[in-house]
């Protein structure tokens, strides 16, 4: 009997071990592991921080090349770019509301946004954004910008998420633009590619993945208490 008794334990213990993993697996997929405004770093009109990537998708060449064009069109022209890269969106929440809510965060006053440009991509669904402040429409227009971010920063991500190409790409029709050296125009790859997106939605790998562990979870409640039961039974 105490040998019997012992096995269950056993048996329990290791069902409760095996829920408590496969619960952690489930709130590490949930909303849990978007990004916030709140969260993200401080920032202001005359910082030389060009790019925050979240996600550490950008080699450092790619940062180091971005960097220093950045850097050279502040000093020549007072113009500011800024490149924001993060995991995902809060429920709710659109890639153009994120970086409106971000551009007021970091420069509240029309005075201090007046020369910003600020570029996000969430990785998630790969969707982009772009705010610019009043001083720079005149040269990089709402038709330029929003061609800036669904078109140029969009190609290389469509072909194979590319996005250390994406990002130079668009960094550097930023810069031509905003030098007065005239507009390259969007990639003329564009023709080639289907305007509808591939990349899977946020909230459609979230359910997955929730679903796969859910069952697992059920599998493993009804199978070892069973199992347990005609282990003890026999003879």
């Amino acid at each position: 009997m105490n040998q019997q008794l012992n096995v269950m334990s056993k048996w329990w213990h290791l069902l409760a071990g095996m829920i408590a993993i496969v619960m952690v697996l489930l709130l590490s997929t949930a909303p849990a592991m978007a990004t916030g405004v709140y969260q993200m770093p401080d920032l202001k009109t005359g910082d030389r921080t060009w790019i925050i990537d979240d996600e550490d998708i950008l080699s450092r060449a790619t940062e180091g090349r971005i960097n220093q064009s950045l850097e050279k069109l502040a000093d020549q022209t007072g113009y500011e770019v800024r490149l924001v890269t993060i995991r995902r969106l809060d429920y709710g929440e659109t890639a153009q509301s994120f970086t409106d809510q971000l551009f007021e965060k970091w420069f509240p006053t029309a005075e201090e946004a007046t020369n910003q440009t600020l570029l996000m991509v969430d990785t998630q669904t790969n969707n982009s954004a772009i705010h610019t402040g009043d001083n720079v429409k005149p040269l990089l227009s709402g038709a330029i910008a929003d061609s800036v971010a669904n078109e140029t920063l969009q190609v290389p991500l469509r072909e194979g998420e590319k996005y250390n190409e994406a990002f130079l790409a668009a960094t550097d029709r930023i810069v031509k633009v905003l030098s007065g050296q005239g507009d390259p125009g969007a990639p003329k790859l564009l023709e080639n590619l289907q305007v509808a997106s591939t990349f899977k939605s946020a909230e459609e790998t979230d359910d997955k993945s929730a679903t796969i562990l859910v069952v697992v979870v059920l599998v493993i409640a009804t199978v070892a208490p069973m199992a347990t039961y005609y282990y003890l039974q026999r003879p």
